[in-house]
């Protein structure tokens, strides 16, 4: 077997591992049952925006050490804060366990970008789309099975919500071992190459300070500006109008798409006033599956159909109509209008977020693709924190009035991007036109 294939195939596994969490359609169902007794308010202002905060707080230590400590690391402490998060659920009862768990979890969530850049420092770049498209069916697998396993498994009463944390936790558990065997990386992108900070020192013309034998260690001069080799990259692709475009979306479409996701399950709840049998996790199984489908022709309409002008327009488009969406399925009250719903959006953000993925990778230069994406989602996760702050712990808004401002968010997102079309269209000297 090829290396390359075998690298693949290693990480895949632990992707599928890490992403059997049948137990997480049900959070919400689990923490107001009587295993934790919570409040539909306490989950919605106490433990789910812990999660966030603690995400945002660290994805940018994550983002800086993660290619000096050269991945591995990293993914292992994925693992564990995984084992710690489901090893707090089952067995513990009060609000600041939960809450710590939701710091770990948020550590789940800061060191995925290690898994996600650990193969391109690993293979060549010949293999990149290959090893791409392998890594994201294996979590889209992994997802599937466990929200289908979790509602077969829930509806035919074979265990309860607080049992499948026990899955979950027994998958952490394999996937943190698996991680043992991945081959650790002997150099990376940014760090440990001498000959990057050569490269670009002497493409900025002060190589006679920043580097002095290409077989010499890195000064404490060098050291000291290293940032140079993330700011020439970061630079080139922030000052290309494709990039920038493709950015702005990503940067407030991942930012609305994971506050819809963090709090739909109380939308849920607090629609399910009948206390019929929940379908959450035939629901996340159903938008896995459909969002793949999305995804996959997404690439085909972008690279044969999508003009610059086109793009655009759809972007707009898909923004504009996850807000429908999300208006819709919280003020029409009724639980499966509302699961509709959110298949619509998750389905739509999926296409959209492949197209303007793909656009950006399209215009990006060597090495600088996990940059402009790990720089992409931390602004998403700030921007995320400031609505969390404002809109679920500062103004208190209803669940249902959180929804309508989310809605308006993404319809404010589609006029936007209408504004930019339109600019595109009646400059006369095509300014804004995209290159």
């Amino acid at each position: 077997m090829q290396e390359w294939l075998r690298l693949s195939l290693l990480l895949c596994t632990f992707g599928f591992l890490k992403e059997i969490r049948p137990s997480e359609p049900f959070f919400t169902e689990f923490l107001i049952g009587p295993w934790k007794n919570f409040t539909e308010e306490q989950v919605n202002r106490d433990v789910f925006p812990v999660a966030t905060y603690s995400y945002a707080a660290q994805l940018i230590i994550v983002f800086l050490v993660t290619d000096f400590l050269k991945y591995k690391p990293l993914i292992i402490v994925l693992g564990l804060s995984g084992i710690v998060v489901w090893s707090l659920l089952p067995w513990t009862e009060s609000l600041l366990a939960v809450q710590i768990s939701g710091v770990f979890y948020g550590t789940c969530m800061a060191t995925e970008v290690a898994y996600f850049t650990y193969i391109y420092a690993k293979v060549e770049k010949k293999h990149f789309s290959k090893v791409t498209s392998h890594t994201r069916a294996a979590l889209l697998s992994g997802r599937f099975l466990a929200g289908s396993s979790g509602q077969l498994l829930t509806h035919m009463q074979w265990m309860d919500y607080r049992d499948l944390n026990y899955i979950t936790m027994g998958a952490q558990i394999l996937a943190t071992v698996w991680t043992l065997f991945l081959p650790s990386v002997r150099t990376s992108v940014y760090f440990h190459r001498k000959a990057s900070v050569a490269s670009i020192a002497k493409t900025n013309s002060i190589s006679n300070i920043f580097y002095s034998s290409e077989h010499e260690l890195v000064t404490q001069r060098e050291k000291r500006n290293l940032l140079l080799v993330f700011w020439v990259p970061f630079k080139r692709a922030y000052t290309n109008r494709n990039v920038l475009l493709g950015s702005f979306w990503l940067i407030f479409g991942f930012c609305g798409y994971l506050q819809v996701i963090s709090y739909i399950q109380i939308l849920w709840t607090m629609i399910n006033v009948e206390k019929i049998p929940m379908w959450n996790g035939a629901v996340e199984a159903g938008m896995t599956l459909l969002g793949a489908l999305s995804a996959l022709g997404a690439g085909y309409i972008h690279s044969s159909l999508l003009t610059n002008r086109r793009y655009i327009v759809l972007l707009s488009s898909v923004a504009i109509i996850n807000g429908l969406a999300i208006f819709l399925g919280a003020y029409i009250e009724n639980l499966f209008v509302s699961y509709a719903a959110y298949l619509v959006f998750g389905v739509f953000y999926s296409f959209a977020g492949t197209v303007a993925s793909a656009e950006i990778a399209k215009h990006l230069e060597d090495d600088s693709f996990g940059l402009v994406f790990g720089f992409n989602t931390f602004l998403s996760l700030v921007l995320q924190t400031i609505l969390t702050v404002t809109v679920v712990n500062g103004v208190e808004l209803t669940i249902f009035y959180q929804f309508y401002n989310y809605a308006s968010y993404f319809v404010g997102l589609g006029i936007a991007y209408l504004v930019v079309f339109f600019m595109t269209l009646c400059s006369s000297n095509n300014k804004f036109a995209l290159n």
